[in-house]
């Protein structure tokens, strides 16, 4: 799978990119705060399909209470997978990359959120934000979260989640957040889905010559190595550079500002 780091960027990323287009009545961010805060869910959500497996670094985040609920989503993934499973499809003993990895798990969890928050408010939103950021300090943090712990990431994700809190306007908080959620969901199973493993982002709707658990995948010649020397080298970094760049571009005001300057200093259009 693509490293944590790579999608928690890509995740920031493309929650930045939506949030500029996002409809307001569908949720869409309409101030930088807001599209930050959107940003940041997109980012931690594009780490949650990895807590299929307690071996992952994500299901460290919260201690105990993150590994207990990665044992539980592997089992339930697991045992998903082998009811559901073609005559051709191999039997499994554990539910990594399978239930999570698809676009039926994104769907759901994004229209789970947004009931949640329709219905409890306040504290949903909450909620959601304390889980989401708290994946996102683990993913983009990574050696902060390594050196000082669980403990550390759980304070500072509770914290951000109340701060971040008062940066959904309670109409549409409840739309925005379960399309931030969705996104980053959808966002990772790309990202593994370009590697050499490939994801199984349709089952188990679309069977494929016996097999309802078929996973997309790059061809071999083009499909990267997770963790190998383009990630690292490449796409991390120009992930990293395209989210700082768009993130100045989100400012309020900024694009103004730098078209100004730029025409200023001759460069402009």
């Amino acid at each position: 799978m693509v490293m944590g780091p790579t999608h928690a960027v890509s995740g920031a990323l493309v929650g930045l990119l939506v949030a500029d287009v996002l409809p307001p009545e569908w949720g869409g961010p309409t101030s930088t705060a807001e599209s930050f805060a959107f940003a940041a869910v997109c980012a931690g959500a594009a780490l949650l399909p990895d807590l299929d497996t307690a071996q992952s670094t994500v299901a460290r985040s919260f201690g105990p209470v993150s590994q207990a609920a990665a044992r539980g989503i592997d089992k339930v993934s697991v045992g998903y997978y082998n009811l559901t499973k073609g005559r051709r499809d191999r039997k499994r003993r554990g539910g990594h990359r399978t239930l999570t990895h698809t676009a039926l798990f994104a769907g759901l969890l994004g229209a789970g959120v947004s009931a949640l928050v329709a219905r409890f408010g306040r504290e949903a939103i909450i909620a959601v934000l304390f889980v989401t950021l708290g994946l996102a300090l683990r993913g983009l943090f990574g050696s902060w979260a390594k050196r000082n712990g669980w403990l550390a990431v759980t304070a500072t994700a509770a914290v951000l989640s109340v701060l971040t809190w008062t940066w959904f306007p309670g109409d549409v908080g409840s739309v925005g957040l379960g399309v931030a959620v969705a996104l980053g969901c959808v966002t990772h199973c790309l990202g593994d889905a370009i590697t050499k493993e490939g994801i199984p982002f349709l089952a188990p709707f679309l069977p494929w010559r016996g097999e309802r658990w078929w996973e997309f995948r790059m061809p071999r010649a083009i499909a990267i190595r997770a963790g190998g020397p383009f990630e690292v080298g490449i796409l991390g970094p120009g992930l990293t550079l395209a989210t700082v760049a768009f993130g100045i571009w989100s400012i309020d005001g900024a694009p103004e500002y730098i078209q100004e300057a730029l025409q200023a200093s001759g460069l402009g259009f």
